[in-house]
């Protein structure tokens, strides 16, 4: 849940190519790029496991934390197979050379349940956990006591105020957003994400950090959906309204978007990916209590996403959702 884009994220990165400063951005931060030697990530879903990926990919020493060891177990099996497919690209049918690519990565990589341990040796602290801001207010109020006082923090959070998380700790001027788009280790977008209080130094650190790791970074003050969630969180609830308005099917909206807009998935599709639970919980959050949204018609509630989540009909990972697939899975074909 906590990157909401993935396959249309691509627009965004090559906008920011264009219209960044990236060589200013850079000098400026190379001062302090090696203050990051040790990351902690806490979380080892798609999207902690994806950044602990390309993160001992880059260099760094990385700790990955979740409550059991269970969950640890899965998130390493995640990074493993995501680094067998990056080993055949890089080195084809040579499995000596695979081998060693991915074993010196995984040497990176340690597993702990302990998260106040693994903050206490760590110098960036990125939270990739349920999009509860009471869960994350606690875990951060717990961390700040345990890491290093000049530990910086950053969540990966793609709904929730950054300004609110922060205020669970006495860093704010080294706390950010530091929002990662699903796949992790295929998309280059990271948004980072300023609260006023956000020093120069961290954010010109987190910039250089994910550049290391082979992404473009872009900067965004903490508003409701950051950069590229705001513009197509609303831009896929009017796609439902144009349905639901009887105005066009919703494979030729998607068509539309494709062929029209050269988006690689229609908004449909793409609604689908994401998984509508996750649509829902976010435009409600924005609707109800969104600092600039709260009641704004961008976001008010859409009777078929309402029924369909209330139909367990969630998407690609439930097999059915606008569209039905071939199986439960991302993987699995459209019919």
């Amino acid at each position: 849940m906590a990157s909401m884009l993935s396959s249309t994220a691509y627009i965004a990165a090559k906008a920011s190519l264009r219209t960044a400063n990236p060589t200013r951005i850079l000098a400026a931060s190379y001062a302090t790029s090696a203050n990051v030697k040790k990351i902690t990530v806490i979380g080892s879903g798609l999207m902690g496991a994806g950044i602990v990926q390309v993160a001992a990919q880059s260099g760094y020493h990385v700790n990955m934390v979740d409550l059991k060891e269970e969950f640890l177990a899965k998130g390493e099996k995640i990074i493993t197979s995501s680094l067998k497919r990056v080993a055949k690209k890089k080195h084809g049918d040579d499995a000596a050379a695979s081998k060693k690519f991915i074993d010196e990565v995984m040497s990176r990589i340690s597993l702990s349940t302990d998260s106040n341990k693994a903050a206490s040796e760590s110098d960036l602290v990125v939270e990739a956990i349920v999009e509860n801001i009471k869960t994350k207010q606690a875990l951060f109020k717990a961390l700040d006591e345990a890491a290093p006082k000049d530990a910086i923090f950053a969540s990966n959070t793609s709904s929730l105020p950054i300004a609110d998380i922060a205020a669970a700790t006495n860093r704010k001027d080294k706390f950010a957003g530091l929002h990662f788009f699903n796949p992790v280790p295929q998309m280059k977008l990271v948004e980072i994400i300023r609260i006023p209080e956000t020093s120069d130094e961290v954010f010109n650190t987190l910039s250089d950090v994910t550049k290391k790791m082979g992404k473009v970074p872009v900067a965004c003050k903490d508003t409701p959906g950051f950069i590229v969630n705001r513009l197509l969180v609303p831009y896929m609830m009017e796609s439902l309204r144009l349905v639901e308005r009887g105005d066009a099917s919703m494979q030729d909206v998607d068509t539309g978007m494709k062929l029209g807009a050269g988006y690689p998935m229609g908004p449909f599709e793409l609604m689908d990916y994401v998984g509508l639970d996750t649509i829902k919980f976010i435009t409600d959050g924005w609707y109800k209590s969104g600092k600039g949204l709260v009641g704004d018609k961008l976001v008010a509630p859409s009777p078929l996403l309402e029924k369909l989540v209330k139909e367990g009909h969630l998407g690609r990972k439930s097999g059915k959702g606008f569209y039905t697939y071939e199986g439960v899975g991302a993987d699995k074909g459209k019919k």
